[in-house]
């Protein structure tokens, strides 16, 4: 348990340099550029990239020991960020100002591509907590480490907002510079007890995409659990394309990064509460009900312009979140081989973020060119507009409460699925035979 908690703190440092330059660039693009289009493209691109190295990136956590992997991760991530620094420095005076503009592109790209390589991080945890934690205590592992990305995230909404109001880019770069650092020197001086990695029929050396397929296939109910985490990223792009630029909407820059970050403590909340009671018997009911709730908590939170009725809503959101993403490593730690789990929790990655990319490229355009002018000048603004309210914001404000009421109905109707109780029973199953056999 001391490598683990070791490798949780070194990955929880990692997470502070990564989600710092992500809230940064999102912040730094759309005060520029003041369009909402461009920060939609920025998640989509963000989101389209995690979805293509979702696959990969789990062959490389098979097939490597996890400190390799994470000081391969820290490293690359690095090199990526000096090479965006040299583009913020070069470039001529006001290039950053076009959402169209070559060198804020070639930023973007940068960045994002460092930001996905810590990707790997994500990632490689999950196995290591299958690694070093005993099997009946992993639901609270888990917890353990939403707790600390939760920690992570909500530092940096605070720092990203703070050093991008007051001081701008350039103190982010060596802010994130001086973490990565950090991590780089302490884990390698972490002992990991893994003896090595074995190349067998079960785990060849290869990316193996075919089998990995077949074992997801083969266990009943998993494919139907990350067909329905996939629809519910679906719905969750909009929050990447849209929160920020709702929230903005309301406050200032600064304000809006200190109240990211003292809501994110509910996400630490929502951890803490993995971490000490578990997820209960059945971690797929308990993924379900948190989907209600924060479902309802999105159909509701925008119905008014309201800054209270926003921090309330988020603050439900964030700290329901920790249950769904521990309840779904919690079942595939239980139901997936150990020398398969890089590429299963790799493969949900990516088919589970390819629907968030299609719904920020295009929700940023429908909002845009739909959604505003229908809450601005259209008809929306006689039809619901006395209540609702009108302008640009509540035509972002609608985005959301539609989204939110798709998701409740689409939770009901897994809860009543047939998939559901397959996937329930083979956990439930899989924790009885384990129980006999100690």
């Amino acid at each position: 348990m001391k490598a683990f908690y070791h490798l949780l703190a070194n990955n929880g440092i990692a997470a502070v340099a990564n989600f710092t330059v992500w809230f940064a660039v999102t912040f730094y693009v759309f005060l520029e550029t003041q369009s909402v289009f461009a920060t939609s493209l920025v998640a989509g691109s963000y989101l389209v990239l995690t979805a293509s190295c979702g696959i990969w990136f789990g062959g490389l956590v098979d097939h490597h020991k996890k400190k390799t992997v994470m000081l391969g991760s820290s490293v690359m991530s690095f090199v990526f960020y000096v090479l965006a620094y040299v583009v913020f420095l070069t470039a001529p005076e006001g290039a950053f100002k076009e959402a169209l503009s070559p060198y804020l592109w070639a930023l973007i790209f940068l960045l994002i591509i460092g930001v996905i390589i810590g990707n790997l991080r994500t990632i490689a945890m999950p196995t290591v907590v299958t690694l070093l934690v005993p099997e009946d205590r992993r639901d609270k592992a888990n917890g353990l480490v939403g707790m600390l990305g939760a920690l992570s995230f909500g530092t940096v909404s605070v720092i990203s907002g703070l050093l991008i109001g007051f001081s701008g880019m350039n103190s982010v770069f060596l802010f994130v510079f001086a973490l990565t650092l950090i991590t780089l020197i302490h884990l390698l001086f972490v002992t990991v007890p893994e003896v090595g990695i074995a190349h067998t029929e079960e785990n060849p050396k290869k990316l193996d995409l075919k089998g990995t397929f077949a074992l997801v296939i083969g266990v009943p109910g998993l494919a139907a659990l990350i067909l329905f985490t996939t629809f519910n990223n679906f719905l969750g792009g909009v929050f990447m394309a849209l929160m920020d630029a709702y929230g903005l909407s309301l406050v200032n820059v600064q304000t809006w990064g200190i109240l990211l970050g003292v809501m994110s403590f509910s996400f630490l909340a929502g951890g803490a509460a993995v971490a000490k009671w578990g997820l209960g018997k059945n971690p797929l009911k308990s993924m379900l009900l948190a989907n209600l709730v924060i479902w309802t908590s999105c159909a509701l939170f925008t119905l008014q312009p309201s800054l209270i009725l926003l921090v309330v809503g988020m603050l439900v959101y964030m700290s329901v979140v920790p249950y769904i993403e521990a309840s779904e490593q919690t079942l595939i730690q239980k139901v997936v081989p150990f020398e398969r789990q890089g590429r299963v929790f790799g493969f949900a990655q990516s088919v589970e973020q390819m629907a968030s990319p299609v719904t920020a490229f295009l929700v940023g355009p429908l909002t845009q060119f739909v959604f505003i002018p229908f809450m601005t000048t259209g008809a929306g603004v006689a039809l619901i507009g006395d209540w609702f309210g009108v302008g640009p914001a509540r035509g972002i404000a609608l985005v959301f409460t539609a989204a939110g009421i798709i998701g409740i109905i689409t939770t009901i109707l897994a809860f009543r699925s047939h998939q559901y109780k397959l996937l329930s029973r083979q956990y439930l199953e899989s924790n009885s035979a384990t129980t006999a056999t100690a």
